[in-house]
């Protein structure tokens, strides 16, 4: 089974040029940060209830999985009391590079993605050697067809729905990325079955509604520069 980062990955990825769709940078930490969370809450090792406050470690073992136990290790030795958009805040600004890369390497491992390392260029500046950022083009296409079947299914059906598929919605939702997977036409039929997801599952919306708060902080910061 895939976890929320593999597969909020693969939903971005451009099949055809290997590379991230044009989300923009901070989308995708943000959405990388959260969907970790999100998995570790899922585990059952941290508690993100707003009611209880800041995020807790209730359990210290091992996932098995180094971003996830990175992001356990770091919020269990952090001195620093952090709810849960502190904690996206955080790790977006400090980790979102490796989280990236250790999810894109546990996906190339397990056959779903092939990289591709771009010839070294021929150019150099100052004598310093430039290299072009790998690609990854997918080699098994049924785990991001199903993860897409999934998101349809949810988002189109009055079904009641497996919880870690409402987080999933939850997250893209929040950071935005639906415009991309689906036609403006269709996302139009979902906004009540949004507004109904978003009461069914409380991981999924703690993280819904930090991500809203940081991207519209953000929108207003750069409304207002000098503010």
């Amino acid at each position: 089974m895939l976890i929320f980062p593999e597969e909020v990955l693969l939903l971005l990825l451009d099949d055809d040029e290997g590379v991230f769709l044009s989300v923009g940078k901070s989308t995708l930490e943000l959405a990388l940060t959260g969907s970790v969370l999100m998995e570790l809450a899922f585990a059952d090792r941290i508690d993100t209830d707003a009611r209880r406050g800041p995020v807790t470690v209730i359990d210290r073992a091992p996932t098995g999985n180094p971003s996830l136990d990175q992001t356990l290790e770091r919020i269990a030795h952090d001195g620093e009391t952090r709810d849960v958009r502190d904690w996206i805040e955080t790790l977006s600004e400090e980790s979102p590079a490796t989280i990236q890369e250790q999810t894109l390497t546990n996906l190339v491992g397990r056959g779903i993605l092939r990289r591709e390392r771009s010839n070294l260029l021929q150019e150099s500046i100052q004598h310093l050697w430039i290299f072009r950022s790998p690609r990854y083009f997918v080699v098994d296409s049924t785990a991001k067809h199903a993860v897409k079947r999934r998101l349809t299914e949810v988002l189109f059906s009055d079904d009641i729905p497996h919880p870690r598929d409402v987080a999933l919605v939850c997250l893209i939702a929040a950071c935005d990325i639906l415009r991309f997977l689906f036609m403006a036409e269709e996302l139009e039929r979902t906004v009540p079955r949004l507004d109904q997801l978003r009461k069914m599952d409380r991981i999924g919306r703690e993280i819904d509604g930090a991500i809203t708060e940081i991207e519209r902080t953000h929108a207003q910061a750069m409304a207002h520069p000098l503010a």
